[in-house]
């Protein structure tokens, strides 16, 4: 377990997840939105969209769980995120989301990191900013 003090700014983590069809029905269960763009291919097809996407929100889930797991890890807490989506997710897509310290508060105990989730195009698909509040 790490303190405040063995992080530093520009250290990053990376998380890949490949999103299958179970993965937007299970978020769609747990969640209740089953908005057709996410779930009936055929009405999506007919949308802004032109085919089913991966929920915004099941994708930045991969932020944190890259915060909780990895950097800067369990038994913190998650303070504050904001997102911009930038481009869709599509079903079979892999993404590689990542976070970057950008500020260390040491008197707060709290990281400001970057956050992405990037395509296997190398494209964002969704980028934002996180604070951690770390507890060790």
């Amino acid at each position: 377990m790490s303190d405040i003090n063995s992080f530093y700014i520009s250290q990053s983590e990376e998380y890949i997840k490949k999103f299958t069809e179970d993965d937007v029905e299970c978020y769609a269960r747990i969640t209740g939105d089953y908005n057709y763009i996410h779930m009936d291919e055929e009405k999506a097809k007919k949308s802004f969209f032109k085919g089913r996407i991966v929920h915004g929100q099941l994708v930045a889930g991969m932020i944190s769980a890259l915060l909780g797991m990895k950097l800067p890890g369990g038994g913190n807490i998650y303070l504050q995120q904001n997102l911009e989506f930038l481009k869709p997710v599509r079903i079979g897509d892999t993404i590689k989301a990542k976070v970057i310290i950008t500020e260390i508060n040491l008197k707060k105990k709290v990281l400001v990191l970057e956050t992405f989730c990037i395509n296997g195009q190398d494209k964002v698909v969704i980028k934002g900013e996180a604070k951690v509040l770390v507890l060790r």
